[in-house]
């Protein structure tokens, strides 16, 4: 509850009355001073009521690449019994808000109001609560309070579209490592024969060195599976233009595009972040969906709209080291920014473990050194132009 200028003004009128009139023996003045002082104490009671309103939102759509149209449609119904006057209203979307004609809404009646959602910027903006202020007919006291809960509106980078995904590599027990571009079936280990196996799959060679019937077991292990690591520290996005990086952004595009390109392809990739963060943590999300919604955790989308920078700067080594250990793909993919190239010896130590391994830089002012630690690197200005060279090094 606040006090108005005017209130504040009246009830410091009304101390002094009070005080004059008892020090002064004038009744006048007490008179005087205890009316104002039942002014305020009223208007501090009318404003304290609190109206019975019911608070929706629709968001068309909730989900939107950067740049894309997105609105709100924000409905209030007063659903008490008295009318509620001298109502103002206001909804906060993003950094702006924008007002609701509430004033004088009648009971059992509704008010509709449609915007649209900023989404100039990616990001995840934030809609809502609804606030309703309440005031005095004298304008004495004022009293906001929140309505309803606020409804997040995804910004997700832009995509642009991939003529192709890389090539994956076969590994089998026979020994074999070749490239196929959609996966085979391939030997992988024996068992002992159970009943119900295809005679069809018995190994004969060993089974007779091991006196037992044995049965081929076998995996699809060419399947591309591919590893899409965002460097999302701040020493690598050192540039900013109205204080955002730039190349950060080009990033975040440019990996949405992979992530798609592999979903429509029916690939299974992993999205990780180099520093983790609270709002997206760096475990790996496998893509199943678009947005990937499965089991209500964020999508690789939601993921990207989400993402900011971290002061980690020591996050590549350990990045590294744990891409190393679990060995997550066979097609690595590392986005970063001008000040990431300093890093790419890290990357290049894990060619041993990912047999293809693509580079993009974004930002940078002059082109990095052909041959930087053994990689393929691709100096891109924006993720429109990492889109536009991908088809020429798809085959790393």
């Amino acid at each position: 509850m606040g006090i108005t200028a005017r209130g504040v003004g009246l009830l410091v009128a009304a101390v002094v009355l009070l005080g004059a009139g008892f020090r002064f023996a004038y009744p006048e003045l007490t008179l005087l001073g205890a009316a104002a002082g039942a002014a305020v104490g009223y208007a501090a009671l009318v404003a304290a009521w609190r109206p019975r309103l019911t608070v929706t939102r629709r968001a068309d759509p909730d989900r939107v690449a950067r740049g894309e149209p997105a609105s709100m449609t924000l409905t209030v119904r007063n659903t008490g019994r008295l009318r509620s006057a001298n109502l103002l209203a206001e909804d906060r979307c993003g950094q702006r808000t924008v007002p609701v004609p509430v004033l004088r809404l009648r009971p059992g009646r509704d008010t509709e109001v449609r915007y649209d959602v900023p989404t100039d910027r990616r990001g995840v903006v934030p809609v809502g609560p609804l606030r309703v202020t309440r005031r005095d007919p004298l304008g004495l006291v004022a009293l906001a309070r929140p309505y309803g809960a606020a409804v997040p509106v995804w910004v997700h980078p832009r995509i642009h579209p991939l003529t192709a995904v890389p090539r994956g590599s076969g590994r089998s027990l026979d020994g074999r490592l070749d490239g196929v571009p959609h996966g085979s079936i391939t030997f992988d280990s024996l068992r002992e024969y159970v009943v119900g196996d295809e005679l069809r799959r018995v190994h004969w060679r060993t089974s007779a060195r091991v006196g037992e019937l044995m049965v081929r077991e076998n995996v699809d292990t060419s399947l591309p599976r591919l590893v899409v690591l965002l460097d999302n520290r701040v020493a690598a996005h050192p540039q900013r233009i109205g204080g955002v990086a730039e190349s950060f952004e080009s990033a975040c595009e440019a990996a949405a595009s992979i992530v798609t390109a592999a979903h429509r392809a029916d690939l299974p990739v992993l999205l990780l972040l180099v520093a983790a963060e609270p709002t997206t943590p760096a475990e790996p999300v496998q893509v199943t969906m678009p947005h990937g919604e499965a089991d209500g955790a964020l999508g690789p989308l939601d993921r990207l709209a989400a993402a900011d920078l971290s002061d980690d700067g020591d996050a590549v080594r350990a990045a590294t080291t744990r891409l190393r250990q679990d060995r997550l793909g066979d097609t690595l993919i590392f986005l970063t920014g001008p000040g990431g190239r300093d890093e790419l010896g890290h990357v290049g130590a894990l060619r041993g473990a990912y047999p293809s391994v693509l580079v993009g830089v974004f930002g940078a002012a002059e082109p990095t050194p052909p041959g930087t630690a053994g990689l393929v690197v691709v100096d891109a200005a924006d993720g429109a132009q990492f889109a536009a060279e991908w088809d020429g090094v798809r085959r790393w």
